[in-house]
């Protein structure tokens, strides 16, 4: 069975945008868009405390200590949001990107 040009270049093309996409680092980037809005854009900004750079496994477990609070701010709101493995997704992102000195 021969395969139109047409669909040949569609797949491929299809085939070259998936190839593209980031296995591992692009779910844990757009979860951690969330936290740009205070911590900066992927978390090196100069408002709050710099979460960029800083050791996923440290980061991870901060989030799920958050999580678990039953106090009023916006960190433990912010985490219940997510699930466990979000939260690792964050994490590992957060720690792939450059800080921004302040540690």
């Amino acid at each position: 069975m021969r395969i139109p040009r047409s669909s040949r270049v569609v797949l491929a093309g299809a085939t070259l945008l998936v190839a593209a996409i980031p296995a591992t680092a692009e779910p844990g980037r757009l979860l951690a868009a969330q936290c740009a809005q205070c911590h900066g854009t992927n978390g090196a900004g100069p408002g709050f405390d710099s979460i960029a750079g800083k050791d996923a496994e440290e980061l991870y477990h901060e989030l799920v200590e958050m999580k678990g609070r039953r106090v009023e701010g916006i960190m433990d709101r912010q985490a219940r949001g997510y699930t466990d493995a979000q939260l690792r997704s964050i994490a590992d992102y957060l720690s792939t990107q450059p800080g921004n000195g302040d540690d």
